[in-house]
């Protein structure tokens, strides 16, 4: 799910990525294709890393610069789970496809991938999407904060900035419950090898004490500048920082570092969850009909809001299954849509900006019709 305050998409976990506020025009996905799963790698806890076979026809398709996520589909008896995972390169390698995937719990795609999932089975992917990426400078040093799974599309972002700008810093302020919940681990510990003198780690542990009052606990408000002395940061410097985690941690970094004194565009971020967040009144039964009419892929077909329909999406997805989406919680930026009649009321979100939201783009997950016929253009 990314740019002034921004993001992107992803993650690892069996979770869904965002696109934080100014994200730029989310790549549109063109249809499924089915990948060969190659490897199957066990990285951490309750978490396996997919490497995935793209033929050569399909290499355009599926090239990707670092920090962009990818849609899952996967059916499971008669339902279709749709998930994102950030791209993450296979280790040591400098192309390919692999996604970083843990088990949250039953039933979802987690589930299936570290338990049931195979060599040689197939898995259906739309194209990579989403502009969560690293700033535009030369000689940076780029700050990453990561929770949990979101580690996923920061290391991918760490290794393109090192490999591509000798003269850039990267340090990463990475949280975990404890350190057998560090996922990745032996990677980072790789890349601080190969990049002794410009790139950084340190590990938060909320739930394991570390021998320093600074290194334990959650990153707050009060802790954070500490942190980032320690990481050679200081206010109106070159840094750039980059967020990715829970709705929770991505939250207090961005607050935490205003407070400090970072701008505004200095700061890019992206969620994989939002943690559970209470639904709305916005977000219940709309209760009434409707008349939608969306355009995608060059055709235009007409939809009928039921009073039971909570959103936009509803109504288009009946008479549109293959319509865009995936997290279908306002965080990927995937139905994204130009609203070109009518007039609508999106709920909580984390994947437009300003200015796409005045440009009249919309989230059909988020979005209730506020008229009673409302037309929607995903190309544009």
């Amino acid at each position: 799910m990314s740019t002034s305050t921004t993001t992107s998409v992803p993650t690892a976990g069996d979770q869904h990525p965002a696109a934080g506020p100014g994200a730029a025009q989310v790549r549109r996905a063109t249809g499924w294709y089915r990948l060969r799963v190659s490897r199957l790698e066990h990285v951490g806890e309750r978490t396996v890393a997919i490497s995935l076979d793209v033929p050569d026809r399909w290499a355009d398709v599926f090239a990707h610069r670092a920090g962009q996520h990818v849609a899952v589909r996967h059916h499971r008896g008669g339902d279709e789970l749709r998930r994102s995972y950030s791209l993450c390169l296979p280790h040591g390698a400098s192309a390919g496809i692999r996604l970083v995937v843990k088990r949250l719990g039953a039933d979802g795609f987690g589930d299936f991938a570290t338990s049931t999932l195979s060599v040689g089975d197939h898995l259906e992917l739309a194209p990579p999407s989403g502009d969560f990426r690293l700033a535009e400078a030369s000689a940076a040093h780029h700050v990453l904060v990561a929770g949990g799974s979101g580690i996923t599309p920061l290391l991918s972002m760490a290794v393109a900035a090192l490999r591509s700008d000798p003269r850039c810093r990267v340090s990463l302020l990475y949280a975990n419950r404890t350190a057998q919940s560090v996922l990745l681990a032996d990677e980072l510990a790789d890349l601080k090898d190969a990049y002794a003198d410009r790139f950084f780690v340190l590990h938060v542990l909320s739930r394991e004490s570390q021998g320093s009052e600074l290194l334990s606990g959650r990153i707050d408000v009060e802790r954070l500048p500490g942190l980032l002395r320690l990481l050679g940061a200081t206010p109106g410097d070159a840094s750039h920082f980059y967020l990715c985690g829970p709705l929770g941690l991505v939250e207090t970094v961005r607050t935490a570092l205003a407070r400090w004194g970072a701008a505004p565009g200095q700061v890019r971020f992206e969620l994989f969850t939002t943690g559970g967040a209470p639904r709305t009144p916005q977000e219940e039964p709309l209760g009434r009909t409707g008349r939608i009419t969306a355009r995608l892929d060059g055709r235009t077909t007409e939809a009928v809001m039921f009073p039971e329909d909570r959103v936009l999406l509803d109504a288009v997805l009946r008479a549109r299954p293959e319509t865009p989406y995936s997290c279908r919680d306002g965080l990927c930026g995937g139905c994204r849509a130009k609203v070109t009649g009518g007039s609508v009321l999106m709920g909580r979100q984390y994947a437009l900006g300003p200015a796409e939201i005045s440009a009249g783009y919309t989230l059909t997950c988020r979005a209730r019709p506020e008229s009673d016929e409302v037309a929607l253009d995903f190309d544009a």
